[in-house]
């Protein structure tokens, strides 16, 4: 037996502690604490990231740092979901935290862009650690049919966050005190987290007094085995270091590069740039012969892949974070730039959909614990989708924006809503509980995937088409770079109104066209994913009893639209043969 059985069977024994209603309100209000520190900083930071780029006079590189922050989430989800299954979800927990924090400062004493992305680099290591094994914590003592009640409960906080953040945002005048407007997290954040790390000790305490956790540890102190060097050579394997670095470094040469070249610096002559996008793909094409041939742990266990209630919700995620990344990656600065917004509602604007989403999820959650089923909300919630981008294109700027640009963040936020948990729950509904961490690791690490590649793709569009229309518009080559590069000072000098100011808006709606019709296309995979979806059962147990060899779930073979549209071309083509 290895470690991380014995892990999980502890899970088991706590899980049973939290069978008292006191509990579980204990949990759920500790989760809400914890998630109201993560999710408030989040939502401040995006905001202070663009004046700390603003500050070093290279805001069109917002994306660029975006991009750097999704790439380093690829790898670490899988590392976090797999060593938490080995060492236990509090100890990576901790880790996830001080990374957090180191991350923070560093970021809140950067003087350039690089150290800044530094920064970014180990504040986002600790920030999907944290989410991710809050998540996990959470499924953990839950069943299937209350899942995303318990969930959602750290997402909570976004009925306040969007009201107050505004205002913080104001108050704190990010555009001069920014720096010290993050470093104040690294202390804030650690403090909303340590209700839930007390809860989690106690009823370890509690669980250490029962007999069968008592037998547990003894069975476990018997069948310990191997030094450090062999348990450093299973953990390489186990976490499949190789093809997380091939991973990790084929996506930064390629998605990183088409955020930096743009035509006014002619980079994409720079060789730098094409050996860069080069390597990257060939490394790409590398991650995918080792995954296949050589990984004994692969990141990407092509057997549980292989089944469409498995890639049929990953594909969703995907183009779910991919389509949310593309249109909101550069909202707030078109909201102020191009629409006429205070900074307090542009805060205001771009944290709605969270708004909405998280002052709907709890009835959203009862009507889940009542209905069982969750395939039909994920086709409602990419419909959504749909209506949400083609409202984005038709206000994307100019003073009669405001009323379209509200009503789309509302649809945004329910489309989240309807998507984003909905097929977290779905795949761990598939699995077995020992593979739960591992499949919630995999659908983070997609959902980072989108994000990275729309924060790319929105990233490439502005910085190859943005200088030019700025040149055509402004017709003087030295104000359309500033209007480039520090966008927040020139509309302090230009106000609305001013035909300076009315190039620039007419340049942004330019841009934000051809990214919200790219954005717009890509519902449409999205879409077809959602019809191959499974629909299991949400059971009142922490996972199904009957599985496959594989670790799949036991369900009816329903056909899905497509394979009905399919036996019916079948059908009429047989009974033409049959009648000539």
């Amino acid at each position: 037996m290895t470690s991380t059985f014995f892990k999980l069977k502890e899970n088991e024994i706590m899980s049973a502690q939290f069978d008292s209603l006191k509990y579980k309100i204990l949990l759920i209000s500790t989760a809400f604490v914890c998630g109201f520190g993560i999710s408030l900083d989040y939502t401040l930071r995006s905001t202070y990231t663009g004046y700390a780029t603003n500050s070093y006079s290279e805001h069109s590189l917002l994306s660029t740092v975006q991009v750097i922050n999704a790439v380093v989430s690829v790898g670490s989800q899988v590392v976090y979901s797999r060593l938490s299954d080995h060492f236990g979800r509090l100890r990576l927990f901790l880790v996830a935290t001080i990374f957090y924090i180191m991350g923070t400062i560093i970021q809140s004493q950067a003087t350039r862009l690089t150290m800044y992305a530094a920064g970014s680099v180990f504040y986002n290591c600790g920030y999907v650690g944290t989410n991710l094994l809050l998540t996990l914590i959470l499924s953990d003592f839950s069943s299937l049919k209350w899942r995303m009640f318990y969930q959602y409960a750290s997402y909570w906080p976004y009925i306040i966050i969007p009201w107050i953040s505004g205002n913080i945002i104001t108050a704190a005048n990010p555009q001069k005190n920014w720096s010290w407007n993050i470093a104040m997290w690294a202390f804030i954040y650690p403090l909303s987290a340590l209700p839930i790390i007390f809860l989690i000790l106690y009823m370890k305490y509690k669980s250490s007094k029962t007999a069968e956790w008592r037998s547990l540890k003894e069975q476990a102190r018997k069948e310990r085995t191997g030094g450090l060097f062999e348990n450093l050579v299973f953990l390489f394997w186990k976490l499949d270091i190789v093809g997380i670095l091939l991973i990790t470094v084929s996506l930064g040469c390629i998605l990183v590069p088409l955020t930096l070249a743009n035509e006014t610096s002619q980079k994409w002559h720079n060789s730098k740039i094409i050996a860069t996008l080069v390597s990257g793909g060939c490394l790409f094409f590398i991650f995918l012969y080792w995954e296949a041939k050589f990984a004994k742990s692969p990141l990407l266990p092509f057997k549980l892949l292989s089944d469409r209630g498995i890639w049929a919700p990953l594909g969703v995620t995907f183009f779910n974070f991919f389509t949310f990344f593309i249109s909101c990656d550069y909202l707030y600065p078109v909201l102020l730039v191009s629409m006429k917004e205070s900074s307090t509602s542009a805060a205001r604007i771009v944290n709605l959909p969270d708004f909405v989403a998280a002052t709907a999820s709890p009835f959203y959650s009862l009507l889940v614990a009542k209905t069982r089923k969750l395939k039909l909300s994920v086709i409602g919630g990419c419909a959504a989708w749909m209506v949400c981008m083609g409202l984005f294109y038709k206000y994307r700027g100019g003073s009669g924006s405001h009323e379209g640009v509200i009503a789309a963040s509302v649809i945004m936020g329910l489309s989240g809503l309807l998507c984003s948990n909905s097929v977290i729950v779905i795949l761990q509904a598939m699995t077995t509980h020992s593979r739960m961490a591992v499949i919630t690791g995999i659908q983070y690490t997609f959902s980072k995937l989108g994000a990275a590649i729309g924060a790319s793709v929105s990233g490439a569009i502005w910085t190859q088409t943005m200088p030019n229309q700025l040149y055509k518009n402004l017709g003087n080559d030295t104000l359309a770079e500033i209007a480039y590069a520090s966008p927040y000072t020139f509309i302090s000098d230009y106000p609305w109104g001013s035909p300076e100011r009315d190039a620039v808006v007419e340049s942004y709606r330019y841009v934000q066209r051809i990214i919200m019709t790219v954005g717009l296309a890509c519902t449409v995979p999205f879409f077809a994913f959602t019809m191959f979806m499974r629909d299991p059962e949400l059971i009142d147990k922490a996972t199904h009893e009957e599985f496959t060899e594989d670790g799949l779930v036991v369900l009816p073979d329903e056909e899905n639209t497509f394979s009905q549209i399919k036996a019916l071309f079948r059908h009429n083509r047989s009974n033409k043969k049959s009648g000539c």
